[in-house]
């Protein structure tokens, strides 16, 4: 079975998946989604559970540097029960605190274009998240 990250935006949702094995994490793609009108992305999500077999969610909780949940962080925590109830699967928080800089990092040192970073940055950030989370496993 895999596991499956996500990094939870206002806009958009990264999404990552482990191998089989839960060793490594790859990004899968970028949903867009709309907090305000209400729509999660949850119809796609809801496929791509089903076509990798996805037993368990991981959902990046970004804290505040002194490890305070801030607004943001509330809102992945709502989210992540939403999750819970809507697939019935194992919803885990992971700390992302700096998961998006390191994913921007990366992608500087492996010479990605701004244009292209952008359309990239979440689903990688969200294979950070998922990363950090299976190497704490392994």
């Amino acid at each position: 079975m895999r596991i499956m990250g996500l990094d939870v935006g206002t806009k958009t949702l990264g999404v990552s998946m482990s191998d089989e094995m839960g060793w490594t994490a790859q990004g899968v793609e970028t949903v867009r989604i709309n907090e305000e009108k209400k729509e999660f992305g949850f119809k796609r999500l809801k496929e791509i559970i089903d076509e990798y077999g996805v037993d368990t969610i991981v959902v990046g909780l970004p804290r505040n540097m002194n490890g305070t949940i801030g607004p943001r962080g509330e809102a992945c925590q709502q989210y992540a029960e939403m999750l819970k109830e809507a697939f019935q699967l194992p919803v885990v928080l992971w700390d992302e605190r700096l998961s998006t800089m390191a994913a921007e990092r990366l992608l500087i040192t492996a010479d990605v274009s701004r244009k292209k970073r952008k359309k990239v940055i979440d689903k990688m950030a969200a294979s950070v998240i998922l990363q950090g989370y299976l190497d704490s496993k392994n």
